[in-house]
């Protein structure tokens, strides 16, 4: 099993953001992951011993040989569409023979009590990330005691869907806060319906699929979620293990902004959304994957965490800290 001084140089590989159409071939040689364009020229190359997974954007052409290589280097593969960036396919590295991991996680249904500290931790979270890009926010001590009278609430929870109702409200006013000077709307997840759910929806799709990665390399069930509960088709576990780390994504959002690298001409309006140009996603892209890989060792102690608390059968839950 991956261990943290090897998962410290692991790296993720994008490829197909060069903003050009061409249709890009993967190969592994000589250990390396090796990119050719469509006339056969060498793109990119890099040691398949430091690659944890590569996100491939857009169309290109895969063998079954490919495949089995990057297998055997634990390298998962996610494809993902140009412009809008939903993940339409993925090949994964998978423990599936923890048995007993999985034997401990599906004996978890309706877990309350860790639902309630993820919950809080999520929300503390999005505390720190106000507290320290809108400082305004904290003026008033009443903004303290209002985490306390949250962390109350969710303790008196008595139901998920009570949780889930203090998460969406909290939500809601923590985003309002957070866009104010930024033409917030309302979060509308997978519409893009503007530039700020587009950008949110792909930053968040890393992160997903980072989470999920680790995730099943550690031999969990996805689909088996403990606040997020069953739902076809939907890796709730996934869903339940990135609400704490979507600070990361938020905070690298308002930073592109205050940067001034969020360019109205960098999207297209469509008539189901707005969209990326091809030559402007390599951009944005780096804004996301830096922030994730610069967090990545904390989100795979979070994850090993969690694993050994399943795996015996403890109520642990070990928090992420925003602020390192």
């Amino acid at each position: 099993m991956l261990q943290l001084p090897d998962f410290k140089e692991k790296q993720i590989v994008f490829i197909g953001l060069n903003g050009l159409e061409a249709l890009n071939s993967l190969k592994v040689k000589n250990e390396n992951l090796v990119v050719y364009d469509k006339f056969g020229d060498l793109v990119n190359q890099v040691s398949c011993s430091k690659i944890f997974a590569v996100f491939v954007v857009g169309t290109f052409t895969i063998s079954s040989t490919l495949i089995k290589k990057l297998l055997s280097y634990g390298i998962s593969l996610t494809m993902i569409s140009k412009g809008n960036f939903k993940v339409y396919a993925e090949i994964g590295v998978m423990a599936e023979g923890n048995y007993l991991l999985r034997a401990n996680q599906y004996q978890f249904s309706e877990h309350l009590e860790l639902s309630r500290r993820l919950l809080f931790n999520k929300i503390s979270n999005q505390f720190m990330l106000l507290k320290e890009l809108t400082p305004a926010f904290f003026v008033k001590k009443s903004r303290l005691q209002q985490l306390k009278d949250i962390k109350v609430k969710i303790n008196n929870a008595k139901t998920i869907a009570e949780l889930m109702g203090i998460e969406g409200a909290i939500s809601r006013a923590y985003f309002k806060i957070l866009f104010k000077q930024h033409g917030w709307y309302k979060r509308l997840p997978r519409t893009k319906i503007d530039v700020n759910n587009l950008l949110l929806d792909i930053g968040y799709t890393l992160l997903f699929n980072f989470v999920d990665n680790l995730l099943r390399l550690h031999g969990f069930d996805t689909y088996k979620g403990i606040y997020h509960q069953l739902f076809f088709q939907r890796k709730s576990l996934t869903c339940d293990l990135i609400e704490p780390f979507r600070c990361i994504i938020d905070k690298a959002l308002i930073k592109a902004y205050n940067l001034k690298q969020i360019k109205g001409d960098s999207f297209k309006k469509t008539k189901t959304g707005y969209l990326l140009k091809p030559d402007q996603q390599k951009l944005y892209i780096k804004i996301f994957a830096e922030a994730i890989m610069d967090r990545k060792e904390d989100i795979f102690k979070y994850v090993k965490a969690h694993y050994f608390s399943v795996l015996n059968q403890t109520d642990e839950y070990k928090a992420f800290n925003y602020k390192k």
